[in-house]
């Protein structure tokens, strides 16, 4: 019996509720001791500012080294990264804020994100089916048959991407101190648009 195997694409899109926030602090000093405490005495403003409403912190990392200068050792640095995820997203203007004026190496962020897909991928997942089905009786029609019924259907990747239509957004910072009072509200960090993509493999009976 024959039969044609089509392939089927579901994409919604959703606002992102949550957002992930990455930021780095890091000092020099003489000696590791001197590093880690002019690190210790910067990062004393910081963490005030994640224990807000909706405020996790995901991971803290410290890194002590050593500088070099050939062969001679040139001072030592320490760096302290942290991971954040922001869920009450009228908390992420003060929360960035707050950062920047601390004077970070580095900031990077928001990158958003859904706190629960599942709806989205089943929305997704029917449009997939519907638009392999579309084709399948597209191509039995083009035969001058008639599509049968459902034989196999495999499940393919599913993604979650930030829609392509959307601006990435941004905020670097680097050494050399805060900005007294420094305010992102100015820069739009509304949240973006998720897109969910569903693929789909189908195989359908076609009828003479």
């Amino acid at each position: 019996m024959a039969e044609v195997v089509t392939r089927g694409i579901g994409r919604v899109e959703r606002t992102a509720d949550r957002a992930q926030v990455d930021v780095s602090f890091e000092t020099v000093g003489g000696d590791r001791d001197e590093a880690v405490t002019r690190l210790t005495e910067q990062v004393r403003a910081v963490e005030p500012l994640l224990g807000g409403d909706g405020v996790e912190v995901r991971s803290r990392t410290l890194s002590v080294h050593d500088n070099w200068d050939g062969e001679r050792r040139a001072g030592s640095r320490a760096v302290q990264h942290y991971v954040l995820r922001v869920t009450e997203l009228g908390e992420l203007d003060g929360l960035l804020s707050g950062l920047v004026q601390a004077g970070p190496q580095w900031l990077n962020g928001p990158t958003w994100e859904l706190r629960d897909d599942a709806e989205a991928v089943r929305e997704a997942q029917g449009e997939a089916v519907a638009n392999a089905r579309r084709r399948a009786e597209n191509y039995a029609a083009a035969l001058g048959a008639l599509l049968g019924p459902l034989q196999r259907l495999s499940d393919g990747d599913s993604d979650v991407w930030q829609a392509e239509s959307g601006q990435p957004m941004m905020s670097r910072a680097h050494a050399g101190g805060g900005t007294a009072g420094a305010d992102v509200g100015e820069l739009n960090l509304q949240a973006q648009q998720i897109t969910v993509t569903v693929r789909c493999t189908a195989a359908w009976t076609l009828l003479n």
